[in-house]
Protein backbone atom coordinates (compact mmCIF):
# COMPACT_ATOMS: atom_id res chain seq x y z
CA UNK A 1 0.00 0.00 0.00
CA UNK A 2 1.10 3.58 -0.57
CA UNK A 3 3.14 5.81 1.67
CA UNK A 4 2.99 9.59 1.31
CA UNK A 5 5.61 12.30 1.82
CA UNK A 6 3.76 15.26 3.36
CA UNK A 7 4.42 14.20 6.93
CA UNK A 8 8.04 13.46 6.07
CA UNK A 9 8.60 17.11 5.11
CA UNK A 10 7.14 18.30 8.41
CA UNK A 11 9.22 15.75 10.28
CA UNK A 12 12.48 16.89 8.68
CA UNK A 13 11.81 20.45 9.80
CA UNK A 14 10.92 19.26 13.28
CA UNK A 15 14.07 17.19 13.65
CA UNK A 16 16.18 20.17 12.58
CA UNK A 17 14.78 22.16 15.49
CA UNK A 18 15.48 19.40 18.03
CA UNK A 19 18.50 20.57 19.97
CA UNK A 20 21.08 18.04 21.04
CA UNK A 21 20.55 19.20 24.61
CA UNK A 22 16.96 17.99 24.81
CA UNK A 23 15.91 16.41 28.10
CA UNK A 24 16.87 12.74 28.12
CA UNK A 25 14.45 11.63 30.81
CA UNK A 26 10.84 12.22 31.76
CA UNK A 27 9.94 15.08 34.07
CA UNK A 28 10.04 13.80 37.68
CA UNK A 29 6.41 14.76 38.26
CA UNK A 30 5.29 12.87 35.13
CA UNK A 31 7.18 9.75 36.12
CA UNK A 32 5.90 9.90 39.70
CA UNK A 33 2.30 10.28 38.51
CA UNK A 34 2.71 7.20 36.33
CA UNK A 35 4.27 5.21 39.19
CA UNK A 36 1.48 6.22 41.57
CA UNK A 37 -1.08 4.77 39.15
CA UNK A 38 0.32 1.24 39.63
CA UNK A 39 -2.18 -0.45 37.24
CA UNK A 40 -2.86 0.06 33.54
CA UNK A 41 -4.77 -1.67 30.75
CA UNK A 42 -2.84 -3.05 27.77
CA UNK A 43 -4.86 -3.62 24.57
CA UNK A 44 -3.61 -5.80 21.71
CA UNK A 45 -5.99 -5.58 18.77
CA UNK A 46 -6.18 -5.60 15.00
CA UNK A 47 -7.38 -7.61 12.00
CA UNK A 48 -5.42 -10.63 13.28
CA UNK A 49 -8.21 -11.16 15.81
CA UNK A 50 -10.13 -12.93 13.03
CA UNK A 51 -7.63 -15.80 13.12
CA UNK A 52 -7.57 -16.15 16.94
CA UNK A 53 -3.78 -16.45 16.60
CA UNK A 54 -1.08 -14.26 18.11
CA UNK A 55 -0.67 -10.77 16.74
CA UNK A 56 2.29 -10.40 14.31
CA UNK A 57 4.01 -13.61 15.43
CA UNK A 58 1.47 -15.72 13.54
CA UNK A 59 2.47 -14.06 10.24
CA UNK A 60 4.81 -16.00 7.96
CA UNK A 61 8.25 -14.49 7.48
CA UNK A 62 8.98 -12.28 4.47
CA UNK A 63 12.08 -10.56 5.86
CA UNK A 64 15.02 -12.78 6.95
CA UNK A 65 16.19 -10.07 9.35
CA UNK A 66 12.99 -10.36 11.37
CA UNK A 67 12.20 -13.29 13.71
CA UNK A 68 8.57 -14.18 12.96
CA UNK A 69 7.91 -17.65 11.54
CA UNK A 70 4.13 -17.85 11.84
CA UNK A 71 1.69 -20.31 10.27
CA UNK A 72 -0.49 -17.74 8.49
CA UNK A 73 0.76 -17.04 4.92
CA UNK A 74 1.80 -13.41 4.51
CA UNK A 75 -0.60 -12.76 1.63
CA UNK A 76 -3.46 -14.03 3.79
CA UNK A 77 -2.38 -12.17 6.93
CA UNK A 78 -1.76 -8.89 5.09
CA UNK A 79 -5.26 -8.92 3.57
CA UNK A 80 -7.22 -9.55 6.77
CA UNK A 81 -7.79 -5.78 7.04
CA UNK A 82 -10.13 -5.92 4.05
CA UNK A 83 -12.78 -7.63 6.22
CA UNK A 84 -12.02 -5.84 9.49
CA UNK A 85 -15.23 -4.08 10.52
CA UNK A 86 -15.49 -3.93 14.34
CA UNK A 87 -18.94 -2.36 14.47
CA UNK A 88 -19.23 -2.90 18.25
CA UNK A 89 -16.13 -0.84 19.04
CA UNK A 90 -17.07 1.79 21.62
CA UNK A 91 -14.11 3.74 22.96
CA UNK A 92 -16.12 5.17 25.85
CA UNK A 93 -17.14 1.66 26.89
CA UNK A 94 -13.53 0.50 26.84
CA UNK A 95 -12.62 3.41 29.11
CA UNK A 96 -15.55 2.64 31.43
CA UNK A 97 -14.41 -0.97 31.70
CA UNK A 98 -10.85 0.13 32.47
CA UNK A 99 -12.05 2.53 35.17
CA UNK A 100 -14.34 -0.09 36.71
CA UNK A 101 -11.33 -2.42 36.80
CA UNK A 102 -9.26 0.05 38.81
CA UNK A 103 -6.94 0.87 35.91
CA UNK A 104 -5.45 4.36 35.80
CA UNK A 105 -4.01 4.36 32.27
CA UNK A 106 -4.57 2.61 28.95
CA UNK A 107 -2.10 1.62 26.23
CA UNK A 108 -3.31 0.55 22.78
CA UNK A 109 -1.26 -1.23 20.12
CA UNK A 110 -1.46 1.63 17.64
CA UNK A 111 1.04 -0.28 15.52
CA UNK A 112 2.30 -3.79 16.19
CA UNK A 113 5.13 -5.58 14.38
CA UNK A 114 2.79 -6.57 11.53
CA UNK A 115 2.71 -2.91 10.41
CA UNK A 116 -1.06 -2.32 10.55
CA UNK A 117 -1.98 1.14 11.85
CA UNK A 118 -5.05 1.80 13.99
CA UNK A 119 -5.10 5.50 13.09
CA UNK A 120 -5.74 7.71 10.07
CA UNK A 121 -2.18 7.86 8.78
CA UNK A 122 -0.90 9.91 5.87
CA UNK A 123 2.42 8.02 5.94
CA UNK A 124 1.17 4.51 5.16
CA UNK A 125 -2.23 3.59 3.76
CA UNK A 126 -2.10 0.16 5.43
CA UNK A 127 -4.34 1.53 8.14
CA UNK A 128 -7.80 1.46 9.70
CA UNK A 129 -9.25 4.03 7.28
CA UNK A 130 -8.90 1.57 4.42
CA UNK A 131 -10.93 -1.12 6.15
CA UNK A 132 -14.73 -1.39 5.95
CA UNK A 133 -14.75 0.29 9.40
CA UNK A 134 -13.17 3.58 8.22
CA UNK A 135 -12.94 5.08 11.73
CA UNK A 136 -9.82 6.33 13.52
CA UNK A 137 -9.57 4.07 16.57
CA UNK A 138 -6.73 6.06 18.14
CA UNK A 139 -8.68 9.30 17.79
CA UNK A 140 -11.81 7.88 19.41
CA UNK A 141 -9.94 6.21 22.26
CA UNK A 142 -7.81 9.29 23.00
CA UNK A 143 -10.91 11.50 23.06
CA UNK A 144 -12.79 9.12 25.36
CA UNK A 145 -9.80 8.82 27.70
CA UNK A 146 -9.31 12.59 27.89
CA UNK A 147 -13.01 13.11 28.65
CA UNK A 148 -12.84 10.59 31.49
CA UNK A 149 -9.54 11.81 32.96
CA UNK A 150 -7.82 8.56 32.00
CA UNK A 151 -4.15 8.58 31.06
CA UNK A 152 -3.62 7.33 27.50
CA UNK A 153 -0.59 5.90 25.75
CA UNK A 154 0.39 4.17 22.54
CA UNK A 155 2.24 0.93 21.98
CA UNK A 156 4.36 1.45 18.88
CA UNK A 157 6.56 -1.16 17.22
CA UNK A 158 9.62 0.39 15.53
CA UNK A 159 9.96 -2.90 13.65
CA UNK A 160 7.68 -3.53 10.69
CA UNK A 161 8.02 -7.14 9.58
CA UNK A 162 5.91 -6.45 6.50
CA UNK A 163 8.13 -3.62 5.22
CA UNK A 164 11.01 -4.95 3.06
CA UNK A 165 13.13 -1.88 3.91
CA UNK A 166 13.19 -2.71 7.63
CA UNK A 167 16.79 -3.52 8.66
CA UNK A 168 17.86 -3.70 5.01
CA UNK A 169 19.69 -1.41 2.56
CA UNK A 170 16.95 1.22 2.70
CA UNK A 171 16.62 1.16 6.48
CA UNK A 172 17.38 4.89 6.69
CA UNK A 173 14.31 5.60 4.56
CA UNK A 174 12.32 3.18 6.68
CA UNK A 175 13.35 5.02 9.85
CA UNK A 176 12.19 8.34 8.37
CA UNK A 177 8.75 6.80 7.79
CA UNK A 178 8.82 5.35 11.30
CA UNK A 179 9.54 8.77 12.78
CA UNK A 180 6.82 10.30 10.62
CA UNK A 181 4.30 7.80 12.02
CA UNK A 182 5.40 8.63 15.56
CA UNK A 183 4.96 12.31 14.73
CA UNK A 184 1.35 11.67 13.70
CA UNK A 185 0.62 9.68 16.87
CA UNK A 186 2.06 12.37 19.12
CA UNK A 187 0.73 15.42 17.25
CA UNK A 188 -2.87 14.65 16.35
CA UNK A 189 -4.45 13.23 19.53
CA UNK A 190 -3.88 15.72 22.32
CA UNK A 191 -1.85 14.89 25.42
CA UNK A 192 -0.26 11.43 25.27
CA UNK A 193 1.06 10.21 28.61
CA UNK A 194 3.04 7.09 27.69
CA UNK A 195 4.88 5.77 24.65
CA UNK A 196 5.52 2.03 24.80
CA UNK A 197 8.08 0.86 22.26
CA UNK A 198 8.71 -2.84 21.62
CA UNK A 199 11.66 -4.97 20.59
CA UNK A 200 11.90 -8.34 18.90
CA UNK A 201 15.36 -9.06 20.26
CA UNK A 202 17.09 -8.25 16.98
CA UNK A 203 19.21 -5.21 16.09
CA UNK A 204 17.69 -1.79 16.77
CA UNK A 205 18.82 0.61 13.98
CA UNK A 206 16.08 3.13 14.78
CA UNK A 207 18.11 6.36 15.12
CA UNK A 208 17.45 6.23 18.84
CA UNK A 209 18.82 9.63 19.88
CA UNK A 210 16.79 11.59 17.33
CA UNK A 211 13.73 9.41 17.89
CA UNK A 212 13.77 10.00 21.65
CA UNK A 213 14.34 13.74 21.11
CA UNK A 214 11.43 13.83 18.68
CA UNK A 215 9.11 12.16 21.16
CA UNK A 216 10.03 14.47 24.03
CA UNK A 217 9.74 17.58 21.84
CA UNK A 218 6.24 16.60 20.69
CA UNK A 219 5.06 15.47 24.15
CA UNK A 220 7.19 17.09 26.88
CA UNK A 221 5.29 15.37 29.72
CA UNK A 222 5.50 11.84 28.31
CA UNK A 223 7.12 8.76 29.91
CA UNK A 224 8.85 6.23 27.64
CA UNK A 225 9.78 2.60 28.22
CA UNK A 226 13.19 1.10 27.44
CA UNK A 227 12.57 -1.08 24.38
CA UNK A 228 13.41 1.29 21.52
CA UNK A 229 17.12 0.55 21.82
CA UNK A 230 16.93 -2.59 23.93
CA UNK A 231 18.13 -4.78 21.07
CA UNK A 232 21.44 -2.92 21.23
CA UNK A 233 21.76 -2.89 25.03
CA UNK A 234 20.60 -6.21 26.45
CA UNK A 235 18.24 -9.14 26.29
CA UNK A 236 14.70 -9.72 27.42
CA UNK A 237 13.77 -9.14 31.06
CA UNK A 238 17.28 -8.12 32.10
CA UNK A 239 16.32 -4.79 33.65
CA UNK A 240 18.29 -2.62 31.23
CA UNK A 241 17.22 1.04 31.08
CA UNK A 242 19.04 3.10 28.47
CA UNK A 243 20.15 6.70 29.09
CA UNK A 244 17.02 8.17 27.46
CA UNK A 245 14.35 5.72 28.67
CA UNK A 246 12.34 5.98 31.89
CA UNK A 247 11.36 2.47 32.97
CA UNK A 248 11.97 -1.19 32.19
CA UNK A 249 9.33 -3.77 31.30
CA UNK A 250 9.56 -7.39 32.51
CA UNK A 251 7.30 -9.48 30.27
CA UNK A 252 4.94 -12.21 31.51
CA UNK A 253 6.69 -12.24 34.88
CA UNK A 254 6.57 -10.12 38.01
CA UNK A 255 9.72 -8.04 38.20
CA UNK A 256 12.23 -8.28 41.03
CA UNK A 257 12.34 -5.65 43.75
CA UNK A 258 13.86 -2.55 42.16
CA UNK A 259 13.85 1.10 43.20
CA UNK A 260 14.17 2.08 39.54
CA UNK A 261 10.83 2.46 37.72
CA UNK A 262 9.47 -0.73 36.14
CA UNK A 263 6.27 -2.25 34.82
CA UNK A 264 5.42 -5.92 34.30
CA UNK A 265 3.28 -6.51 31.23
CA UNK A 266 1.00 -9.48 31.87
CA UNK A 267 -2.00 -11.12 30.19
CA UNK A 268 -5.51 -11.98 31.33
CA UNK A 269 -5.36 -14.86 28.84
CA UNK A 270 -4.79 -18.18 30.59
CA UNK A 271 -2.53 -19.22 27.70
CA UNK A 272 -0.66 -15.91 27.89
CA UNK A 273 -1.75 -14.79 24.43
CA UNK A 274 -1.78 -11.05 23.77
CA UNK A 275 -4.37 -10.73 20.99
CA UNK A 276 -7.78 -12.41 20.98
CA UNK A 277 -7.33 -16.18 21.14
CA UNK A 278 -10.96 -17.25 21.04
CA UNK A 279 -13.24 -18.34 23.86
CA UNK A 280 -11.21 -21.52 24.37
CA UNK A 281 -8.17 -19.40 25.21
CA UNK A 282 -9.40 -19.14 28.80
CA UNK A 283 -8.67 -16.53 31.45
CA UNK A 284 -6.59 -16.38 34.59
CA UNK A 285 -8.67 -16.38 37.79
CA UNK A 286 -9.15 -12.99 39.41
CA UNK A 287 -7.23 -14.22 42.47
CA UNK A 288 -4.14 -14.72 40.29
CA UNK A 289 -4.50 -11.24 38.78
CA UNK A 290 -4.76 -9.77 42.28
CA UNK A 291 -1.65 -11.71 43.30
CA UNK A 292 0.26 -10.40 40.28
CA UNK A 293 -0.74 -6.80 40.98
CA UNK A 294 0.12 -6.99 44.67
CA UNK A 295 3.51 -8.56 43.95
CA UNK A 296 4.25 -5.85 41.39
CA UNK A 297 3.40 -3.09 43.87
CA UNK A 298 5.41 -4.83 46.60
CA UNK A 299 8.38 -4.98 44.24
CA UNK A 300 7.95 -1.22 43.70
CA UNK A 301 6.64 -1.61 40.16
CA UNK A 302 3.50 -1.24 38.06
CA UNK A 303 1.42 -3.86 36.27
CA UNK A 304 0.12 -3.45 32.71
CA UNK A 305 -2.63 -6.07 32.35
CA UNK A 306 -3.58 -7.02 28.81
CA UNK A 307 -6.94 -7.73 27.20
CA UNK A 308 -7.41 -8.80 23.58
CA UNK A 309 -10.69 -7.47 22.14
CA UNK A 310 -12.70 -9.63 19.75
CA UNK A 311 -12.97 -8.92 15.99
CA UNK A 312 -16.26 -7.06 16.50
CA UNK A 313 -14.66 -4.58 18.93
CA UNK A 314 -16.11 -5.95 22.16
CA UNK A 315 -13.91 -6.98 25.07
CA UNK A 316 -14.80 -10.63 25.68
CA UNK A 317 -17.23 -11.10 28.59
CA UNK A 318 -14.92 -13.56 30.35
CA UNK A 319 -11.99 -11.14 30.19
CA UNK A 320 -14.14 -8.23 31.30
CA UNK A 321 -15.50 -10.24 34.25
CA UNK A 322 -12.00 -11.00 35.55
CA UNK A 323 -10.71 -7.44 35.41
CA UNK A 324 -13.92 -6.04 36.90
CA UNK A 325 -13.43 -8.40 39.84
CA UNK A 326 -9.95 -6.94 40.21
CA UNK A 327 -11.57 -3.50 40.26
CA UNK A 328 -14.00 -4.57 42.97
CA UNK A 329 -11.06 -5.72 45.10
CA UNK A 330 -9.29 -2.40 44.53
CA UNK A 331 -12.32 -0.39 45.67
CA UNK A 332 -11.79 -1.92 49.11
CA UNK A 333 -8.03 -2.38 49.17
CA UNK A 334 -6.75 0.23 46.70
CA UNK A 335 -5.21 2.47 49.37
CA UNK A 336 -2.65 -0.29 49.95
CA UNK A 337 -1.67 -0.19 46.23
CA UNK A 338 -2.18 3.24 44.64
CA UNK A 339 0.45 5.84 45.45
CA UNK A 340 2.52 3.46 47.57
CA UNK A 341 6.13 2.31 47.36
CA UNK A 342 7.42 -1.22 47.78
CA UNK A 343 8.98 -2.07 51.15
CA UNK A 344 10.27 -1.88 53.79
CA UNK A 345 10.42 -5.67 53.45
CA UNK A 346 11.33 -7.06 50.06
CA UNK A 347 8.90 -9.54 48.44
CA UNK A 348 9.00 -13.06 49.81
CA UNK A 349 6.99 -16.26 49.66
CA UNK A 350 4.55 -15.06 52.32
CA UNK A 351 3.73 -11.94 50.29
CA UNK A 352 4.90 -8.33 50.09
CA UNK A 353 4.80 -4.97 51.83
CA UNK A 354 3.91 -1.52 50.54
CA UNK A 355 4.02 1.80 52.35
CA UNK A 356 2.96 5.42 52.34
CA UNK A 357 4.69 7.74 54.81
CA UNK A 358 4.53 5.99 58.24
CA UNK A 359 1.91 3.43 57.23
CA UNK A 360 3.00 -0.01 56.02
CA UNK A 361 0.62 -2.48 54.38
CA UNK A 362 1.64 -6.10 54.87
CA UNK A 363 0.07 -8.29 52.17
CA UNK A 364 -0.15 -11.93 53.30
CA UNK A 365 -0.56 -13.91 50.09
CA UNK A 366 0.60 -17.26 51.50
CA UNK A 367 0.04 -17.94 55.19
CA UNK A 368 3.09 -19.68 56.70
CA UNK A 369 1.06 -20.90 59.68
CA UNK A 370 -0.34 -19.34 62.83
CA UNK A 371 2.59 -16.94 63.16
CA UNK A 372 4.61 -14.93 60.65
CA UNK A 373 8.17 -14.01 61.54
CA UNK A 374 9.91 -11.12 59.81
CA UNK A 375 13.39 -9.65 60.24
CA UNK A 376 13.64 -6.48 62.30
CA UNK A 377 13.50 -3.08 60.62
CA UNK A 378 14.92 0.27 61.69
CA UNK A 379 11.64 1.52 63.11
CA UNK A 380 9.30 0.91 65.98
CA UNK A 381 5.78 -0.38 65.35
CA UNK A 382 3.23 1.70 67.23
CA UNK A 383 0.21 -0.40 66.30
CA UNK A 384 -0.88 -3.20 63.98
CA UNK A 385 -4.39 -4.00 62.77
CA UNK A 386 -6.35 -5.50 59.93
CA UNK A 387 -7.61 -3.24 57.17
CA UNK A 388 -11.03 -3.31 58.88
CA UNK A 389 -9.56 -1.96 62.13
CA UNK A 390 -9.36 -5.19 64.17
CA UNK A 391 -6.23 -5.28 66.31
CA UNK A 392 -3.44 -7.75 65.53
CA UNK A 393 -1.13 -9.26 68.15
CA UNK A 394 2.60 -8.87 67.52
CA UNK A 395 5.91 -9.01 69.38
CA UNK A 396 8.81 -6.82 68.26
CA UNK A 397 12.36 -7.56 69.42
CA UNK A 398 15.80 -6.41 68.37
CA UNK A 399 16.15 -9.24 65.85
CA UNK A 400 12.67 -9.99 64.57
CA UNK A 401 8.97 -9.23 64.50
CA UNK A 402 6.53 -12.05 65.30
CA UNK A 403 2.96 -11.57 64.11
CA UNK A 404 0.01 -13.73 65.16
CA UNK A 405 -2.04 -13.98 61.98
CA UNK A 406 -5.78 -13.42 62.40
CA UNK A 407 -7.92 -16.56 62.36
CA UNK A 408 -10.40 -16.92 59.53
CA UNK A 409 -8.23 -15.32 56.89
CA UNK A 410 -7.01 -18.55 55.33
CA UNK A 411 -9.31 -18.27 52.32
CA UNK A 412 -8.65 -14.57 51.67
CA UNK A 413 -6.58 -14.03 48.51
CA UNK A 414 -4.68 -11.20 50.19
CA UNK A 415 -4.89 -10.69 53.95
CA UNK A 416 -3.77 -7.09 54.53
CA UNK A 417 -2.34 -5.92 57.86
CA UNK A 418 -1.75 -2.22 58.57
CA UNK A 419 1.33 -1.22 60.56
CA UNK A 420 1.83 2.27 61.94
CA UNK A 421 5.53 3.10 62.38
CA UNK A 422 7.23 5.72 64.53
CA UNK A 423 9.00 7.19 61.48
CA UNK A 424 8.53 7.39 57.71
CA UNK A 425 9.22 4.07 55.97
CA UNK A 426 11.02 5.90 53.17
CA UNK A 427 14.04 6.22 55.48
CA UNK A 428 14.32 2.47 56.06
CA UNK A 429 16.72 0.42 53.97
CA UNK A 430 14.65 -2.43 52.41
CA UNK A 431 15.42 -5.80 53.99
CA UNK A 432 14.96 -9.38 52.78
CA UNK A 433 11.71 -10.56 54.33
CA UNK A 434 12.35 -14.24 54.82
CA UNK A 435 14.13 -15.65 57.84
CA UNK A 436 17.00 -18.08 57.08
CA UNK A 437 15.64 -21.49 56.07
CA UNK A 438 18.52 -23.47 57.67
CA UNK A 439 18.38 -25.69 54.59
CA UNK A 440 21.52 -27.78 54.05
CA UNK A 441 21.24 -26.88 50.35
CA UNK A 442 21.20 -23.12 50.81
CA UNK A 443 23.83 -21.46 48.63
CA UNK A 444 25.29 -24.74 47.43
CA UNK A 445 26.34 -25.52 43.83
CA UNK A 446 23.32 -26.33 41.69
CA UNK A 447 22.81 -27.73 38.18
CA UNK A 448 19.75 -28.51 36.10
CA UNK A 449 18.77 -30.26 32.90
CA UNK A 450 17.19 -27.10 31.54
CA UNK A 451 16.93 -23.35 32.27
CA UNK A 452 14.35 -21.05 30.75
CA UNK A 453 15.93 -19.53 27.60
CA UNK A 454 19.33 -19.95 29.28
CA UNK A 455 18.64 -16.89 31.43
CA UNK A 456 20.64 -16.53 34.65
CA UNK A 457 17.65 -15.03 36.44
CA UNK A 458 15.95 -18.45 36.17
CA UNK A 459 19.06 -20.57 36.81
CA UNK A 460 19.12 -23.64 39.11
CA UNK A 461 20.82 -21.71 41.91
CA UNK A 462 17.66 -19.63 42.33
CA UNK A 463 15.99 -22.65 43.98
CA UNK A 464 18.70 -22.73 46.68
CA UNK A 465 19.20 -19.02 47.44
CA UNK A 466 16.72 -18.64 50.33
CA UNK A 467 15.07 -15.88 48.30
CA UNK A 468 11.35 -16.46 47.99
CA UNK A 469 10.93 -14.12 45.03
CA UNK A 470 13.38 -15.94 42.74
CA UNK A 471 12.85 -19.27 41.00
CA UNK A 472 14.31 -21.94 38.77
CA UNK A 473 12.31 -22.16 35.55
CA UNK A 474 12.44 -24.33 32.43
CA UNK A 475 11.63 -23.76 28.79
CA UNK A 476 8.08 -23.85 27.50
CA UNK A 477 7.27 -27.34 26.27
CA UNK A 478 9.50 -29.06 28.85
CA UNK A 479 7.75 -32.20 30.16
CA UNK A 480 10.58 -33.73 32.20
CA UNK A 481 13.49 -32.09 34.01
CA UNK A 482 15.85 -32.48 36.97
CA UNK A 483 17.30 -30.04 39.50
CA UNK A 484 20.44 -31.12 41.39
CA UNK A 485 22.41 -29.73 44.32
CA UNK A 486 25.88 -30.70 45.51
CA UNK A 487 26.22 -30.27 49.28
CA UNK A 488 30.01 -30.35 49.12
CA UNK A 489 30.28 -33.37 51.41
CA UNK A 490 28.03 -36.19 52.56
CA UNK A 491 25.24 -34.97 54.84
CA UNK A 492 22.47 -36.76 56.76
CA UNK A 493 19.15 -35.82 55.13
CA UNK A 494 15.68 -36.89 56.26
CA UNK A 495 13.34 -34.06 55.23
CA UNK A 496 12.63 -31.94 52.17
CA UNK A 497 10.52 -28.89 51.46
CA UNK A 498 9.68 -28.06 47.83
CA UNK A 499 7.85 -24.84 47.00
CA UNK A 500 6.40 -24.79 43.50
CA UNK A 501 5.76 -21.55 41.64
CA UNK A 502 2.26 -21.00 40.27
CA UNK A 503 0.81 -24.24 41.66
CA UNK A 504 -2.60 -23.39 40.24
CA UNK A 505 -1.21 -24.38 36.82
CA UNK A 506 -0.76 -27.97 38.11
CA UNK A 507 2.35 -28.57 36.06
CA UNK A 508 4.29 -31.25 37.99
CA UNK A 509 2.46 -34.57 37.81
CA UNK A 510 5.12 -37.12 38.84
CA UNK A 511 8.42 -36.56 40.64
CA UNK A 512 10.93 -38.06 43.04
CA UNK A 513 13.63 -36.83 45.40
CA UNK A 514 16.76 -38.86 44.70
CA UNK A 515 20.28 -39.24 46.09
CA UNK A 516 23.46 -40.43 44.36
CA UNK A 517 24.97 -43.62 45.74
CA UNK A 518 27.29 -46.19 44.21
CA UNK A 519 26.98 -44.69 40.75
CA UNK A 520 23.18 -44.71 40.73
CA UNK A 521 20.34 -42.34 41.50
CA UNK A 522 18.09 -43.81 44.20
CA UNK A 523 14.73 -42.47 45.31
CA UNK A 524 14.17 -41.46 48.93
CA UNK A 525 10.73 -39.98 48.23
CA UNK A 526 8.31 -40.34 45.30
CA UNK A 527 5.18 -38.29 44.74
CA UNK A 528 2.48 -37.16 42.35
CA UNK A 529 0.69 -33.86 41.68
CA UNK A 530 3.11 -31.50 43.41
CA UNK A 531 1.13 -28.69 45.00
CA UNK A 532 2.12 -25.30 46.34
CA UNK A 533 4.34 -26.66 49.12
CA UNK A 534 5.53 -30.17 49.88
CA UNK A 535 7.05 -30.69 53.35
CA UNK A 536 7.78 -34.37 54.03
CA UNK A 537 10.13 -36.60 56.00
CA UNK A 538 11.65 -39.87 54.84
CA UNK A 539 14.10 -42.49 56.04
CA UNK A 540 17.37 -40.54 56.50
CA UNK A 541 20.15 -41.00 53.95
CA UNK A 542 23.77 -39.88 53.82
CA UNK A 543 24.51 -38.18 50.52
CA UNK A 544 26.41 -35.35 48.89
CA UNK A 545 24.35 -35.07 45.71
CA UNK A 546 20.54 -34.75 45.80
CA UNK A 547 18.16 -33.99 42.99
CA UNK A 548 14.50 -33.32 42.30
CA UNK A 549 13.67 -35.52 39.33
CA UNK A 550 10.48 -34.43 37.56
CA UNK A 551 9.44 -37.29 35.30
CA UNK A 552 6.11 -35.94 34.09
CA UNK A 553 4.94 -32.35 33.67
CA UNK A 554 2.20 -30.73 31.62
CA UNK A 555 4.42 -27.71 30.93
CA UNK A 556 7.82 -26.33 31.89
CA UNK A 557 8.30 -26.86 35.66
CA UNK A 558 9.28 -23.90 37.83
CA UNK A 559 10.34 -24.07 41.51
CA UNK A 560 10.72 -21.29 44.08
CA UNK A 561 12.78 -23.26 46.61
CA UNK A 562 14.11 -26.81 47.14
CA UNK A 563 15.13 -27.21 50.80
CA UNK A 564 16.88 -30.15 52.44
CA UNK A 565 17.12 -30.83 56.19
Amino acid sequence: MKRTASTLIFLAALLMTSAAGNAQKAKPESLQSWRDARLGMFIHWGPVSFTEKEISWSRANTNPKCPNQGPTPADVYDNLYKQFNPVNFDAKEWVRIAQASGMKYMILTAKHCDGFLLWDSKVDTYNIMNTPFKRDVCAELAEAAHEAGMKIGWYYSPMDWRDPDCRNEKNAEFVKRMQAEITELLSNYGKIDILWFDTDGKSAPWDAENTYNLVRKLQPDIVINERLDLGDQGGWNEGVIGPRADFHTPEQTVGNFDRRPWESCMTVSKKSQWSWGGHTDGVKPASQCIDMLVRCAGGDGNMLLNVGPMPDGDIAPEQEAVIRELGTWLKINGKSIYGTRGGPWKPARFGVSTYRDKTVYLHILNRPGEWLELPAIQAGIRRMEELNGDKVKFVQSKDKISIKLPAGGEKIADLILVLELDRPASGITPVAAQMPSESLASGKKATASNTYEGMAMYGPGKAFDDQDDTRWATDNGTHAAWLEVDLGSAQKIGRTMIIQAYPELKRVKKFSVEYWEDGLWKACYTGENLGEKLDVTFTPVNAQRIRLNITEATEGPTIWEFHLF
